[in-house]
């Protein structure tokens, strides 16, 4: 029986079977590559951690350098009341965490790294929030005093290009170098602010970028909520 390929029902049909071989293809291939974008995903998060520590690295070298100045066995996870807590630093995806609204506040892990630079110990401490356009994050490095902010990291998904988008450039993160935590062991919100304007008494200030004023308090937001961890945990 001969088969009418000017039917609807053949076209119906041949449509159906060209989104089933061509979606099943794209999910082979997803599959396949899974590994390498995971690869991928964990060597960008090891350079983050490095640009953090004023360490250069690129794609071929991030993981050598992340093992000579990463101090893997010391590095832990802590609760929100900066308690040590069960759970391997490198492996909570705080991102995740904080997309996730069903995870209560005081139910979310916090990694902390600990590091050896040039002999001194330093301590890095992610960080994740919301910008105008969608998630950004960062990375803070502590002196060994454990107050004294030595490298700050951010990065955003899709944050506007010359307004936002500036949180990533040295001008902006090196503003938090020196900055402290606490005085006396009381925390000490570090404020971005506009162009010339001051911070409340006993507060830090950094200046925001111009135009991307949602950003900036995006930056602030997500650094004075989780340093306040740990604080609680330096203070112990």
């Amino acid at each position: 029986m001969a088969v009418n390929k000017d039917s609807n029902i053949y076209t119906f049909v041949f449509a159906i079977a060209l989104v089933v071989v061509v979606g099943a293809g794209l999910a082979a291939v997803s599959v396949g590559l899974k590994p390498m974008q995971d690869a991928n995903v964990k060597i960008k998060k090891k350079m983050d951690i490095l640009g953090a520590l004023n360490i250069e690295s690129d794609r071929k070298n991030a993981e050598a350098k992340y093992e000579e100045f990463i101090l893997a066995d010391q590095c832990i996870v802590l609760d929100s009341e900066g308690n040590e807590t069960e759970g391997v630093a490198f492996d909570i995806d705080i991102k995740k965490e904080y997309k996730d609204k069903t995870l209560a506040e005081n139910d979310r892990k916090y990694p902390l790294y600990v590091a050896s630079v040039e002999g001194d110990t330093k301590y890095v401490i992610p960080v994740v929030g919301s910008g105008l356009w969608g998630p950004i994050w960062g990375y803070i490095a502590v002196n060994g005093d454990k107050n004294t902010i030595y490298g700050a990291k951010f990065d955003h998904k899709g944050e506007t290009p010359g307004l936002g988008a500036e949180i990533k450039q040295e001008f902006f993160y090196s503003q938090y170098i020196g900055e402290t935590l606490a005085n006396n062991g009381v925390y000490k919100k570090i404020k971005v602010v506009k162009d010339g304007t001051g911070a409340e008494p006993n507060n830090a200030k950094v200046d925001g970028i111009t135009g991307g004023t949602i950003t900036s308090k995006g930056v602030e937001e997500m650094v004075d909520r989780t340093l306040q961890v740990y604080v609680k945990y330096f203070n112990k």
